[in-house]
């Protein structure tokens, strides 16, 4: 049995940097976890994914949100290509790339990896809420990242629960 992982990034006192940890939840909500589908809260301790990864994984979604210039709510899914090598490692630097080069340098960087992620309004004040339009692209990622698993692992249940509606299939480009 194959073994995908969806890992959920950000800080939920800071605005829309909480928007991978409530995809993670709003997943957890649809039941999309079950037999060889994980999810998991990583938060701000990116460490915790890489150590997660020691167990064998064939496919890993990461949720976060991402500044890549587009205008905020723009939400991206992005096919990791490579991974910069680790020189450092800092426990406390919680996003992604750092996650995934501490996996690769452990030898555990599963064979597919995707970045699904919303361009943020907001990130660097104390808030408790995202932005409203960071808020509501959360079901826009879920829709995505369904789409992925429905093509990978092939759980047709994964795309007739929840969240209904097309889903653009996109490859490093807003939508």
């Amino acid at each position: 049995m194959t073994r995908t992982l969806i890992a959920g990034f950000g800080n939920v006192l800071r605005g829309d940097d909480a928007f991978g940890v409530e995809v993670i939840r709003r997943l957890e909500a649809l039941g999309i976890a079950g037999p060889g589908v994980e999810l998991m809260e990583v938060g701000t301790g990116g460490i915790r994914l890489a150590q997660e990864l020691l167990s064998p994984c064939d496919f890993l979604i990461i949720a976060d949100a991402m500044t890549r210039g587009g205008a905020p709510g723009d939400t991206y899914v992005l096919e990791v290509d490579s991974v910069e090598q680790v020189h450092e490692v800092d426990m406390h630097v919680a996003i992604p790339s750092h996650a995934l080069s501490v996996a690769q340098a452990l030898g555990v960087l599963p064979p597919r990896v995707v970045l699904v992620g919303c361009e943020p309004a907001m990130v660097d004040e104390l808030a408790f809420e995202m932005s409203p339009v960071v808020s509501a692209s959360v079901d826009t990622a879920v829709a995505h990242i369904r789409d992925l698993l429905g093509a990978y692992v092939g759980r047709s249940q994964v795309l007739t629960t929840g969240i209904t509606g097309p889903v653009a299939r996109v490859s490093g480009e807003a939508t």
